[in-house]
């Protein structure tokens, strides 16, 4: 059963972030920002200008008391030990901000938007160093751990791009659907109807390994090498779009949240532990994801019921509610999993150790 925090918003919570120490900061529609300790208190609330929805909310990685907020097309700095008026504001996008993330050097911040565009603002100088673009709406974007000059973003022109700082172009781009038409041909007639539009992304804590939920209710999981990124896994998480994955600290496990209003957690270690120098067996291997019903080869049915039963979760949390967003957190020494939905609480469930 979930434990509820309640009494830090009257409207629908839209995003979380953990600091190391254990805050948690919620944003929510109208312009809502509120603080919650580990025991699920609220701790400082306020009341963002303008009273836009409060899109993204993200702690710097150095320093736990520096909070980065996205309202309409604004982000602004605050400083948690005194919630007042912003610090400071950056306003250098044109339409509503989706997601921000923040490179764990705390040098940079990258802030994606409607427009499909992803600005890139230098933290020292105060101003927009890059501007990297999608051509549809921009839905999630991410630094990579241990490469700060490293980010992958995608959006709803079911693109996943791979950027450097240094290049204002894509190291490497993978359309989602035109994989689909590739490895499937005709049995595709599917993606017209439910096109895997990307709507979220996270990078594992070794900084290669990342996710992608998608439209179509599959998560994708991809290997960075060099300058570029190929797919290692896919399989059907929700039965209706994934709104939300999040891989955890240890290991290889991925938290995921859809439309379905189900939170299911996944071991993909022994999937991604060990890389696959040949494409040829990468593809076979990919192959393999999909239900041994759907493949009229005899043999892709071996491949598929013999060789990999396919990703099954470790945990499965029926919540309910459309899933906005999930975050991680230790809270009294243990594991839990934080969901927003559209109602004003935020849930909290255990989760199993590593």
């Amino acid at each position: 059963m979930a434990v509820k925090w309640i009494g830090g918003h009257s409207s629908s919570i839209l995003c979380l972030n953990v600091n190391t120490e254990g805050l948690v900061a919620s944003g929510a529609e109208r312009g809502e920002l509120t603080l919650w300790d580990g025991g699920g208190a609220p701790a400082g609330q306020l009341q963002l200008p303008t009273a836009d929805d409060v899109t993204s909310v993200v702690f710097s990685p150095r320093c736990p008391t520096r909070l980065y907020t996205s309202h309409g097309e604004t982000v602004s700095l605050l400083d948690v030990r005194s919630l007042k008026e912003p610090v400071e504001r950056f306003h250098v996008n044109e339409e509503e901000i989706n997601c921000l993330s923040v490179n764990e050097t705390d040098n940079f911040l990258a802030a994606a938007d409607d427009s499909g565009a992803i600005k890139v603002m230098d933290l020292e100088n105060k101003k927009v160093s890059r501007s990297l673009r999608h051509s549809n709406i921009c839905s999630s974007v991410v630094f990579r751990p241990q490469r700060p000059q490293s980010l992958v973003s995608c959006g709803l022109d079911m693109q996943v791009m791979l950027w450097n700082l240094q290049k204002a172009r894509p190291l490497w781009t993978t359309n989602l659907q035109e994989c689909e038409m590739e490895e499937d041909g005709l049995q595709s007639a599917g993606q017209f109807f439910n096109p895997p539009l990307a709507h979220s992304l996270s990078v594992a804590a070794c900084g290669n390994i990342f996710g992608c939920g998608a439209q179509d209710g599959k998560v994708r999981i991809f290997r960075v090498t060099g300058v570029k990124f190929e797919r290692e896994l896919e399989f059907q998480g929700h039965s209706l779009g994934v709104s939300q994955v999040l891989f955890m600290p240890e290991a290889y496990w991925l938290l995921t949240g859809g439309n379905d209003g189900k939170v299911l957690l996944w071991d993909v270690s022994s999937d991604v532990g060990k890389q696959q120098k040949s494409p040829a067996k990468s593809l076979q291997r990919r192959k393999a994801q999909a239900p041994a019903s759907t493949r009229k080869d005899g043999k892709l049915n071996k491949v598929a019921s013999n060789e990999h039963a396919g990703v099954s979760p470790k945990l499965t949390i029926e919540h309910g509610e459309k899933v906005n967003w999930i975050s991680c957190a230790e809270l009294k020494g243990s594991k839990r999993v934080l969901v927003a939905d559209q109602s004003s609480s935020v849930s909290v469930y255990p989760l199993p150790e590593p």
